[in-house]
């Protein structure tokens, strides 16, 4: 069995579609229409259905999916493996939402040029939710902000940039007492729920600072958003850009505040640990850049 068929069958469940599917694997629908007949020869049963104008896995299709997955991604550890160190195949990297348009496209774009074999699958998700992941295996490396816990041994980290505390409020606004701002204006809260936003609860803990909060979110940009729409203040990490373009802000650093420190998170043990390595190398060398 031809393992680019099975990963072909899995791109067309997912995408519901053989044409989009194609547009994905840049194939021909007629080539990829091929290698799934050529697939449900081979197993001996129907894969996928119509359904209008969309494909839907049949039963046997179903159960074949839940473990297609697995054996692509063993298949691709495996041509790691034989790649004798040399950085290539699938790196399964993670990164926050600020991290994924103020540091990621760079990284991939840099890396890129140097490893061209190396192929990329990114992940947008919580700090929480990433370190969790590398940890489980599902990841190879996260750009996460640091966690306020030590880190397992086994564990890489890399620490990128240290983002201090920074106050915004809409245009206009004057930030000579931040305190004053804040205990004046209504306050729209980072989610305590996220790393960053605990270090932001712990600052107005340490100056007792009693605001007015009237909402928390999780999404940064979205609260600079609603700051420059006059709709209140906040306290948020000073993180790379690009921000928002063109939001009638006014920022201040909270130089008595935390730092939020943002780094590489990576599994020492994953099949794809040279692909890891120069992911983390250049990550090294151009450090003073991001």
């Amino acid at each position: 069995m031809d393992t680019r068929f099975l990963e072909s069958f899995v791109v067309i469940a997912d995408c519901g579609s053989i044409a989009e599917a194609s547009r994905r694997l840049n194939v021909t629908p007629a080539a990829l229409a091929q290698r799934l007949r050529a697939l449900e020869k081979d197993l001996g049963h129907k894969l996928v259905e119509r359904a209008g104008r969309t494909v839907r896995p049949t039963a046997s299709g179903m159960a074949v999916l839940r473990h297609a997955r697995p054996l692509i991604e063993g298949v691709r550890d495996l041509q790691a493996i034989a790649a004798n160190d040399e950085p290539a195949g699938r790196l399964r990297i993670g990164a926050t939402a600020t991290a994924m348009t103020g540091l990621i496209p760079e990284i991939v774009a840099g890396l890129r040029k140097r490893h061209s074999r190396i192929e990329f699958f990114l992940r947008p998700d919580s700090s929480v939710n990433l370190y969790h992941g590398v940890l489980a295996g599902e990841l190879d490396a996260a750009v996460i902000v640091r966690p306020h816990f030590a880190i397992p041994k086994s564990i890489g980290w890399l620490a990128l940039r240290r983002e201090p505390l920074v106050l915004i409020a809409p245009a206009g606004t004057r930030l000579n007492d931040p305190h004053g701002v804040l205990s004046e204006q209504i306050f729209i809260r980072y989610d305590r729920n996220q790393w960053g936003g605990q270090i932001i609860d712990r600052y107005l803990r340490t100056h007792k600072l009693a605001v007015r909060e009237w909402l928390e979110l999780d999404a940064l940009d979205a609260i600079a958003a609603l700051v420059g729409r006059g709709l209140g203040v906040a306290i948020v990490p000073d993180w790379a850009p690009p921000w928002p373009e063109g939001l009638p802000l006014e920022k201040k650093i909270l130089s008595d505040g935390e730092a939020r420190e943002v780094g590489i998170l990576w599994n020492s043990s994953t099949a794809q640990i040279a692909a890891v390595n120069a992911f983390v190398d250049f990550c090294a060398g151009q450090k003073n850049a991001l």
